[in-house]
């Protein structure tokens, strides 16, 4: 192994205190204490009860109690649903995120007046002491500083926003009737709070407002207000620069130059908030907040089970002994354990952070660079939400708004994810040979063998979703649900398994398994319900142990708690909780004034498991109020009617440049993204240009892949790189030039974007043979078996693009580290880039030169596609000159302390 021999330096140490503090940094998140972390965590497992509820039972929330039979409590519908779900995360979020921490720009200028007012007339002129009581009085009600306190101002707002969700409960059919009649049919709010009916007319213009009108605007207020707290202020400022355009929009002139476009008629506030707060559709409540509901919520839960469970370490800990004893191991561990954390987590900066804390140190150790160190985490677990079969929130999105399957999206987007994680991985390698960097000792790894023997059960999920999506072809809620089920049982088996237990808890599965076969033999229905006498007839013996079969998750639970229950303090070998549930169970035994229940495995497992259910809920907390709010900008160009205007402006503005077009949306992507959650950024971009894409011919899941990869762009692009800063806390690096080295090991991610774009056979996508008469979403469809066997179609058009994708990173690997065998020359490096161009997107070049030439009045432009047979040749020429420069590098063959010659092979 060759490193280089640095001493260790302390302050590369990360724990887990170190991981939060950067987190918290970032994300503006509260450390609270005392009761204040109670509430969070009540109101937190709750949340995700109500979702695991939906997950399990749908909309309807009933109980089947013994002897009592089935007890209905309510039965909801989406909208009623969609409230609910926001307020909680407005209830979170309030809790989480404070107003103010007194350093924005109206604590300074207070600040700044009460220092003035010292200085003129004393700090003990009566005016002085009353303009710093009042700044008291502001700064007790609003402002956290230490970000350890819930604020008076939070806990007003808390209640409000839970009356927002009540009057959906509570008042549903006034809804419906007003959703007819409008806002202006609603009860006025004296006759809703009868109380105030004798001062009425103290109330001035409210008295006539409607009730619903009055918590629609507090409402949309109120996810403004948690938007800027947990988002951004810029986010704020242009969701509510839309609402503001949906009612003055009406006073842009029609004739005005390109503007014009943008006049809409005339829209009241009634009907503008009717719009975006009463509706499914769009607004507040509409289909981001629907997938969030249905789809994105139960995949974070299933990630904090995962997470809870010890599954991160696990998976880090099988990085490194897969690849850390080849050269450069470290970064190359950090890539396949990044890809392995973005199943878990769908945030790029809680992946940069969780996994660099061990990445980053042993990177550097090994002669990496800090900032190359961080700049490849940053890179790696930014990829995360582009890798399937998760994908991070946007993916869910991606499903609605284009009406695909779930396993559809993840077929197309599975090449393009395995090839970027391929660029990172040969970088890294070319890297290491430049720098003469080897391996990890052997020694210093876990075997892999007996590595995979402790900690397989931590696979079986994953192989459990892909097998409900791919295979048996469930909806993305049920396949989720089934996994956190499976996630469950497994975790409960292993905290009870031993070598003590390991009889008594298999005796417990078969007798409980036998006892549902027979159950459901005699009775038709579980142990439980035959005993209740709610048995419907006997099934058949096949039947009966099918449907026992499908009870096995929840019986593996109930044999594991058994086991527990009366075996408490069992040592079970296989398992090890992450440090926050081990924390959580020592301060939890404690407060109870029991600190031995510390140990007591039952009270582990059901700490474990709430929280697991508080992490998924703070997780979810901005991904909820961050549809809600970009949920308004769709709203608003539906209600408006701007959507197709839109999209003749933008076509007017590209000027029939396809390439054009396709820039304008990748920097439009990045610029949104800085500082945005992707998913936001996602939202705000398909409404405004994905319609501009398709009209150009572009596949519809394409346009909208091709979105989401420039939204995660923006995660390490500097000036504003989140992850990549977050990398650089973990590195002590320099934060811009960090994002530097993130951006420039993620190329590629650029650049496949463009090439799947161009050549839909790269995320696996055929045009329909009857594609001029059918929608939009219908032109293409996925690969299937039958096209697979087509050759004279998958071989041009899917098998040499692939393997021009993948020949294509390499040769941009090599421009952008300079080395491969022997340094790169610069020259040699435009030669690289121009074979990885002609490799990966041959089509990019040929219309963007044609777009010029058509600019400068040669030619009709670009706007044609280019010709299978010119791309063909245009890849030949690309292969051509890689092979002539990796033969003429390969002779100049040098290492600077070992011989490399096993490196492009290596990096294969």
């Amino acid at each position: 192994m060759t490193t280089t021999d640095e001493p260790d330096d302390p302050t590369d140490e990360q724990t887990a205190e170190d991981a939060d503090a950067i987190i918290q940094e970032i994300e503006r998140k509260r450390s609270l204490t005392g009761w204040a972390t109670v509430a969070v965590a009540a109101i937190g497992i709750a949340f995700s009860v109500f979702q695991m509820w939906l997950a399990a039972k749908g909309f309807v929330l009933a109980l089947d109690v013994p002897v009592l039979g089935r007890i209905e409590f309510v039965s909801l519908q989406l909208l009623q649903i969609n409230a609910i779900h926001v307020a909680f995360g407005l209830v979170l979020a309030f809790l989480l995120y404070p107003s103010s921490t007194g350093g924005g720009p109206i604590a300074s200028r207070c600040i700044a007046l009460g220092g003035a007012v010292d200085d003129r007339l004393g700090r003990d002129h009566p005016l002085s002491r009353a303009v710093h009581a009042v700044g008291g009085a502001l700064r007790w009600a609003f402002v956290d500083p230490d970000l350890d306190r819930v604020t008076p101002f939070d806990l007003a707002l808390i209640p409000v926003a839970v009356l927002s969700a009540a009057y959906f409960v509570t008042d549903f059919e006034e809804i419906q009737r007003m959703r007819a009649l409008g806002l202006e049919a609603g009860r006025p709010i004296h006759e809703v709070f009868t109380f105030l009916d004798p001062i009425s007319g103290l109330l001035g213009p409210l008295a006539d407002t409607s009730y619903a009108m009055v918590l629609g605007v507090v409402g949309v207020l109120l996810v403004l207000e948690a938007t800027r707290r947990a988002i951004s202020l810029w986010l704020m400022l242009i969701v509510a620069a839309f609402i503001v355009y949906a009612r003055f929009g009406v006073l842009i002139p029609q004739d005005a130059a390109y503007v014009g476009v943008l006049s809409i008629p005339e829209l009241s506030w009634p009907s503008i908030i009717q719009n975006l707060w009463y509706n499914t559709e769009n607004g507040v409540f509409g289909i981001p907040v629907t997938v969030s509901v249905q789809f994105i919520y139960i995949f974070i839960l299933f990630g904090a089970f995962l997470e809870m469970s010890g599954a991160g370490k696990w998976f880090i800990d099988l990085a490194y002994a897969a690849t850390g004893t080849r050269r450069g191991g470290p970064a190359k561990a950090s890539i396949l354990a990044s890809g392995f954390m973005g199943t878990i987590s769908g945030s790029s900066i809680a992946n940069t952070v969780t996994t660099g804390a061990f990445t980053i140190p042993l990177m550097k150790k090994s002669g990496y660079s800090p900032e190359f160190a961080g700049g490849v985490e940053a890179s790696a677990s930014s990829g995360g939400q582009i890798l399937p079969p998760v994908m991070g929130a946007a993916a869910f999105l991606i499903v609605q708004y284009t009406a695909t399957p779930f396993a559809n999206v993840i077929v197309a987007a599975t090449i393009p994810a395995i090839v970027f994680f391929f660029g990172v991985w040969v970088m890294v390698h070319f890297e290491a040979s430049r720098l003469g960097i080897g391996g990890l000792d052997a020694e210093d790894l876990v075997d892999i063998r007996s590595h995979l023997q402790s900690g397989w059960f931590y696979l079986v999920p994953i192989g459990l979703l892909l097998y409900y999506l791919i295979v048996e072809r469930l909806s993305v809620a049920r396949s989720a649900w089934f996994t956190l089920i499976a996630v469950g049982a497994l975790i409960a088996l292993v905290a009870a398994y031993s070598d003590e237990t390991r009889g008594r808890l298999g005796a417990l599965v078969a007798g409980l398994f036998l006892a549902n076969v027979l159950s459901h033999y005699v009775a038709g229905v579980g142990p439980i319900a035959a005993v209740a006498g709610a048995g419907v007839g006997g099934q058949p013996i096949g039947a009966a142990f099918m449907a026992a079969l499908g009870r096995l998750g929840g019986i593996s639970i109930v044999a594991g708690v058994l086991t527990l229950a009366t075996h408490p303090f069992v040592d079970a070998p296989l398992l090890e909780f992450d440090d926050a549930v081990d924390d959580a169970a020592r301060t939890t035994a404690t407060a109870i004034g029991n600190p031995q229940l510390a140990g007591n495995g039952l009270h582990r497992l059901g700490v474990f498991a709430g929280k697991s259910m508080e992490s998924g809920a703070r997780t979810a907390v901005p991904v909820v109020i961050a549809v809600a709010a970009a949920g308004i900008i769709p709203g608003v160009i539906s209600v408006s009617g701007l959507g197709p205007n839109l999209v003749a402006l933008i076509e007017a503005v590209a000027g029939g440049s396809l390439v054009l077009l396709l820039l304008v949306t990748a920097v439009s992507s990045i610029l949104l993204g800085m500082g945005m959650p992707t998913t936001v950024t996602y939202i705000i971009l398909v409404s405004l240009l994905a319609p501009a894409l398709t009209a150009f011919g572009v596949p519809e899941l394409a346009a909208h892949l091709f979105i989401l990869y420039f939204g995660v762009i923006a995660d390490i692009t500097p000036p504003v790189a989140v992850a990549a800063y977050a990398a650089a806390g973990v590195a002590k690096s320099d934060a811009f030039q960090t994002g530097i080295e993130a951006f420039s090991l993620s190329l590629n991610k650029a650049i496949v974007p463009f090439a799947f774009v161009l050549t839909p056979g790269l995320v696996l996508l055929r045009e329909n043979p009857n594609s001029a008469e059918l929608e939009i979403g219908e032109k293409y469809r996925v690969l299937g078996t039958a096209d697979l066997f087509d050759v004279a179609y998958v071989v041009p058009e899917v098998l040499i693009p692939v393997v021009g994708l993948f020949l294509g990173v390499v040769a941009l690997a090599a421009t952008v580290i300079g080395y491969v065998y022997a340094p790169v020359s610069r020259a040699e490096r435009v030669a690289f880039a121009v074979s990885s161009l002609l490799l990966m997107a041959p089509g990019l070049g040929v219309r963007g030169v044609l777009d010029v030439l058509g600019v400068v009045g040669i030619g009709s432009g670009g706007g044609d596609p280019v010709s299978l047979g010119v791309e063909l040749a245009l890849r030949g020429v690309g292969l051509a000159l890689f092979v002539a420069l990796l033969l003429g590098n390969r002779r100049r063959e040098t290492g600077p302390s070992e011989p490399t010659a096993d490196s492009a092979a290596e990096a294969a």
